[in-house]
């Protein structure tokens, strides 16, 4: 029976609740958990970067089989809700296991550590992942109330990023210091406090989503689509422009995710000085608020002031990226050493990876009305599913390059051997590994930035009118059909 009440304002804000504590451990172990293996406990860079691409691609294939475990049950709570607690509770003791290594470990041991712990916390988080954004039908209209919470959640999942984005490395500073026994170095501080940090994070990720699972109340007899992997491709294959765009996401988000990546390196050391971890937090700031701005507020203002066609935003947006990236390059090399001018190329790049955010996503629906012209079958939530495939396929590319990056120049320190306020690390680093990773960093994404507008401009047929055009057809057939 389908539900007539509007939501309350308590039902909104435990659903956003639930992705705020939801997507900081998604940060936390997506941004750090390769940090802590390769620079903290002395992993091998190369294997992490092996493992990391074995589990992002494991993980992505996940999905689908996680969707149809969740279509199938039945409970008295409903199918979502189960699941949705299971995965949480198993996800947080994960995340502790995980950023609490014993510190005897080495070698081959230490890596077997980590591949089974960064496996099995992808195995969980998608256990609750996919009946968190799936229970959406399950409680609410469809139309604006259901645009109005996907909004709503999408929102408060940046804020859960941007919390752990921000403040992770100087409460690890904090927390280290103050529970590291006396005399201990650098790395054993930072050890120490992302334990603690991965303790605060799952506990509030358990409490919020135990809200959510408390106030949210689904309909157990709702139907749930699902997509198994071979859905996925053979709608791909079927149609040219959803194939088109979803390469040149893969292309763009692996080009932001190894400089975001490699950023935490670059601060700590090349950029250097004893108040890199007050650099590097102020530099997440002021990108994680500029890319938020740029899709609440410079999207609309290029679109609906401006008047510029989407095409045009993304052309724009990928010769700003690109400079962007010049500039921060030609910072580096002429050895800026202060943060406020490496701030104008972080915002330019931050700014149209928020852009970029909003126009893909455009892209990729107008395959959707060109798939059903083209093929005769609407394939929305097929393709729409690829977006956390893309997505984990970019990161887990990203980790393999940097990985590699980071064997190669050995990035570490050899002189870290006391207190890390005390101590520029950036003095161990030969100048030849700090060339190195500055152009990673920046030429490599570059590349990536230029095949996938070559590959779009080149394939992407669908402009405004275009869409207009297909728009028209449709509503044609539709109307000889009735």
């Amino acid at each position: 029976m389908e539900q007539k009440r509007q939501l309350t304002g308590v039902e909104k804000a435990s659903y956003g609740i639930g992705a705020v504590g939801k997507d900081m451990m998604y940060m936390l172990s997506a941004s750090y958990v390769f940090y802590y293996f390769q620079d903290i406990l002395g992993a091998s860079s190369l294997a992490l970067g092996i493992i990391s691409m074995v589990a992002r691609v494991f993980d992505a294939f996940n999905d689908p089989i996680m969707g149809v475990i969740v279509a199938k049950t039945k409970t008295k709570w409903g199918k979502f809700r189960p699941w949705l607690l299971i995965g949480t509770i198993t996800n947080a003791i994960v995340l502790v296991v995980m950023f609490s290594a014993p510190p005897t470990l080495d070698g081959g041991g230490l890596v077997a550590y980590a591949a089974v712990t960064y496996i099995l916390w992808g195995v969980t988080y998608t256990m609750m992942d996919i009946p968190y954004w799936s229970m959406i039908p399950a409680f609410t209209k469809g139309g604006k109330e259901r645009e109005g919470l996907t909004t709503l959640a999408r929102s408060c999942a940046g804020v859960g990023s941007a919390l752990v984005s921000i403040f992770t490395v100087m409460v690890v500073g904090a927390l280290g210091t103050k529970f590291a026994p006396s005399g201990a170095n650098a790395y054993e501080i930072e050890r120490i406090g992302f334990k603690y940090v991965a303790w605060i994070v799952a506990i509030v990720f358990v409490v919020f989503i135990v809200i959510t699972c408390i106030n949210v109340k689904e309909k157990s007899s709702v139907e749930m689509q699902t997509a198994s992997v071979g859905d996925m491709f053979k709608a791909l294959l079927s149609n040219d422009q959803a194939m088109t765009v979803v390469i040149t996401i893969v292309l763009i988000n692996t080009a932001l995710y190894v400089t975001s990546n490699l950023v935490i390196y670059f601060f700590k050391y090349d950029l250097g000085g004893v108040s890199w971890k007050a650099n590097y937090t102020l530099f997440n700031t002021v990108g994680g608020g500029v890319q938020i701005l740029s899709m609440m507020l410079l999207y609309p203002l290029l679109r609906r002031v401006l008047k510029l066609n989407n095409l045009k935003i993304f052309t724009y947006g990928i010769c700003a990226s690109v400079v962007g990236y010049l500039i921060l390059l030609s910072m580096a090399t002429v050895g800026v050493k202060t943060l406020p001018p490496l701030l104008i190329p972080g915002i330019i790049i931050m700014a149209v990876a928020g852009v970029n955010n909003v126009v893909i996503t455009v892209f990729l629906a107008n395959t959707v009305d060109y798939g059903e012209l083209k093929n005769g079958r609407r394939e929305e939530s097929v393709i729409f599913s690829m977006q956390t495939f893309v997505v984990k396929l970019a990161s887990g590319i990203a980790i393999l390059v940097m990985s590699i990056a980071l064997e190669i120049f050995s990035l570490s320190s050899d002189e870290a051997t006391a207190a890390e306020e005390t101590m520029d690390l950036s003095l161990g680093v030969d100048a030849a590994s700090k060339v190195g990773l500055r152009l990673v960093m920046t030429l490599i994404p570059i590349a990536c930035l230029l095949v996938a507008f070559a590959l779009f401009k080149k394939k992407y047929i669908l402009t405004d009118e275009k869409v207009e055009e297909i728009s028209g057809q449709l509503a044609d057939k539709k109307a000889a059909s009735n």
